[in-house]
């Protein structure tokens, strides 16, 4: 956030999954960059070095232990991502693999 800013990062557990939620009180994400923030490659920042590639691995990874995010975003106010992650992991054969913390 290059005029400053707030960035805010919660977590608590509810119903057998970790909710991890960040948000900011940035520029937030325009209507038209929305569909494609996941995408890899795409972004808004690559005269500063930005690769497009951070929040389309995140995704990747949180879908493939079965968890989901989700992000909110007002031009002008910020964004909030919100990623739901499962207590238990499952392995392939979809046994439980571990639990979190332990």
């Amino acid at each position: 956030m290059k005029t400053g800013g707030t960035v805010r990062v919660e977590a608590e557990v509810e119903d057998n999954r970790i909710h991890i939620e960040i948000s900011d009180t940035g520029c937030g994400i325009s209507k038209e960059n929305m569909e494609y923030i996941f995408e890899p490659f795409f972004s808004t920042k690559t005269e500063v070095g930005g690769t497009g590639l951070g929040l389309s691995i995140t995704y990747s990874l949180v879908q493939e232990i079965g968890g989901r995010i989700e992000v909110s975003s007002k031009v002008g106010k910020g964004t909030r991502f919100t990623i739901i992650l499962p207590m238990k992991l499952k392995n392939k054969d979809g046994d439980d693999a571990c639990t979190a913390g332990g």
